[in-house]
């Protein structure tokens, strides 16, 4: 059977959700990243109930580097996690799938078929988008100008591909040319379709790059909003601030979730429970800044 007649025959309980439309809180799984990694205290199937139990969020957004073996069977036990626990699939973040915007179209043609997989997983799981990276040059790419084109080419490509499947395709700012709205904006505009995106993080801007101005720029469209936040071991947030940020995406209209990406500032040696407690903490400190700017609650 061929693709296309298979996601046909697909019950509707299985194709990906439309674009969330009201504003809910999700949690990117790299907040809890340094746990998974480095004390190894979950799995990714344990997600969605760290989410319900730990933190009473409500979505989720997977990382592909955290799945191990997404086989069928172990897909359904994921899909099961979130059903039993009330959790709802926001995206997955694509991450080491190739240059999406390499200078050999071979290159580029092979990154976008290596994100594919990733589209089927998104689809079965629920998710109404995968999110890419660009790629492209990390410095000096003002002088690149096939940059954009050759992105557009690859996208446009992937972007096929997941149209039987309703997947948005989505770009978050992550350094480089990437966090360009210069380069950013204009492949949205050359792309032009109606499933492309961004995924505007705090974040990821390059040296001497407004955050403010960045973010202003790139979220008229956003798809989801990655809520980067650095929080210092007093509870302060220096680094921007995260209220303004915030308010910038609502005048631009947005509405979906808004997925917590947090981190706190590290100490020496830090045991397997202390770096848990590190990262709760910084995901409850952005969830409550989230709750009140957006949420309207406290």
């Amino acid at each position: 059977m061929m693709r296309r007649e298979f996601v046909g025959t697909l019950p509707a309980a299985l194709a990906a959700a439309p674009r969330p439309t009201k504003d809910d809180i999700s949690m990117a799984a790299w907040s809890i990243n340094r746990s998974f990694f480095q004390a190894k205290r979950w799995k990714n199937e344990d997600l969605p109930r760290i989410c319900r139990e730990e933190f009473g969020i409500n979505g989720l957004e997977f990382v592909n580097q955290f799945f191990d073996f997404p086989m069928l069977r172990n897909l359904a036990k994921l899909k099961k996690a979130g059903a039993d626990y009330g959790v709802q699939f926001v995206l997955i973040m694509i991450d080491s799938e190739g240059d999406m915007a390499a200078k050999s179209k071979q290159e580029r043609m092979e990154a976008a078929v290596a994100h594919r997989k990733w589209v089927d997983i998104a689809h079965y799981l629920g998710c109404h988008a995968v999110r890419c990276n660009m790629g492209g040059p990390r410095e000096n790419w003002q002088g690149d100008k096939d940059l954009v084109s050759r992105a557009a080419e690859s996208f446009s490509n992937l972007l096929g591909y997941a149209k039987e499947s309703g997947l948005n395709v989505v770009i978050e700012n992550h350094g480089g040319a990437s966090s360009d709205p210069d380069v950013l904006v204009p492949l949205m505009k050359a792309v032009n379709n109606p499933s492309f995106g961004t995924l505007p993080d705090f974040g990821n801007m390059n040296p001497g790059a407004d955050p403010y101005e960045v973010i202003r720029k790139i979220v008229p469209w956003a798809k989801g909003v990655s809520v980067k936040a650095g929080w210092k071991k007093d509870g302060s947030h220096p680094r921007y601030e995260l209220a303004k940020m915030i308010q910038i995406c609502k005048d631009a209209g947005y509405q979906g979730f808004w997925g917590i990406e947090s981190n706190m500032e590290r100490g020496e040696n830090e045991t397997p429970d202390e770096i848990w407690q590190s990262e709760t903490r910084a995901v409850k400190l952005t969830k409550a800044v989230l709750e009140k700017t957006v949420l309207q609650k406290g």
